[in-house]
């Protein structure tokens, strides 16, 4: 019993240790001006490009979405101005 509660000790030990590191690390890598996690889906270039797709009467946020590579969830969060045209077409519908 005393051996496994040596090695549960140890084991925390050591992954205090990792922890600390791994956020050192962390820190260092943001003071170096890095940015980490996933990089964006919709740069600005492409934001600009989507607007210029959207003046366009006969295209579509899901053909826009396809052409950009990216979901229409994101194309509408990448561009928070716009309202689904489905919603406002279910509003039309209650209330109407």
């Amino acid at each position: 019993m005393f051996v496994f509660h040596v090695f549960a000790a140890l084991a925390e030990f050591l992954r205090t240790i990792i922890v600390a590191n791994t956020n050192e690390g962390l820190a260092a890598a943001r003071a170096r001006g890095q940015r980490l996690g996933r990089p964006p889906a919709m740069t600005p270039e492409k934001v600009a490009y989507a607007l210029q797709l959207l003046a366009e009467p006969d295209r579509t946020m899901t053909s826009i979405a396809k052409l950009l590579g990216v979901s229409r969830s994101t194309l509408y969060s990448a561009l928070p101005g716009l309202v689904p045209a489905q919603r406002e077409d279910r509003v039309a519908l209650q209330d109407g």
